[in-house]
């Protein structure tokens, strides 16, 4: 049971009211930081990076598909996964509906994973997802914008989201990485060298820069459930792992 309060509605338009300068507050700053991101230094990428999609080989800027700008999510599925991460799926379940809006707005939107294409396409196919996925198998593409590590970086502590991690320790028997490990079809060790994110990249005069990455709990935003269950009466509500592949849950 949660703890709230009760009142009249004009206690709650008080309340709300105030509330509302917060959230106007958050909505500014929210801009500035969009601001920051544009603003960042485009860097120039020289590496000939390859893919595996389902139109064949591709370079990075064959990804952007005649527009001017391309947006990558860091999909965790690597080649020794049976299944994709359940995070990134639940993330991924958001992807059909606006990609085709950024298509028609100057911006090409893909998932790109470690994992063969055929496993991938046998993914997507079960889970009845259009958007583009492309395969960076034998690429080093994740591993140079930080979502994916070998396992002797792992032994040594990898640098994710900006900041060192120390050394991999073997997880607990219970917790959400072996859980989500179980459910990818792995160990936990094999799961958590891969890592989520997501990547921002601009083609200009047939020259493609790195414009922009972020990792964590930088992806909530993408996360098309939480920005509803935090306006949700309960919030997010999370004591435990309660999410699952939207083909996995039991029928209510």
């Amino acid at each position: 049971m949660t703890t709230h309060t009760n009142g009249t509605r004009e206690e709650w338009r008080a309340a709300r009211l105030a509330l509302l300068d917060a959230e106007k507050e958050l909505t500014r700053r929210s801009d500035e930081l969009a601001r920051r991101r544009q603003a960042l230094p485009w860097v120039r990428i020289d590496k000939a990076y390859r893919f595996d999609t389902d139109e064949g080989s591709a370079s990075l800027a064959d990804l952007f598909r005649g527009r001017s700008q391309l947006l990558v999510y860091h999909f965790m599925f690597g080649p020794d996964y049976q299944a994709g991460c359940p995070s990134c799926s639940a993330i991924a379940d958001g992807f059909n509906g606006f990609a085709v809006h950024l298509a028609h707005h100057d911006v090409m939107l893909w998932a790109v994973s470690r994992a063969p294409l055929a496993k991938l396409a046998a993914y997507k196919r079960r889970l009845g997802w259009t958007f583009p996925w492309a395969s960076s198998f034998g690429s080093d593409f994740n591993a140079d914008f930080d979502a994916s590590f070998t396992e002797a970086q792992q032994r040594e502590g990898i640098e994710y989201n900006f900041r060192r991690e120390g050394a991999w320790r073997e997880a607990p028997k219970r917790g959400a990485v072996v859980t989500f490990a179980t459910m990818s079809g792995t160990d936990a060790s094999t799961y958590t060298r891969e890592r989520p994110g997501m990547s921002a990249f601009a083609r200009e005069d047939g020259v493609v820069y790195h414009t922009y990455s972020t990792y964590a709990r930088g992806l909530d935003v993408l996360w098309g459930m939480y920005p509803w269950l935090d306006r949700a009466p309960k919030g997010r509500n999370e004591p435990d792992i309660w999410w699952r592949r939207h083909d996995e849950y039991d029928e209510r």
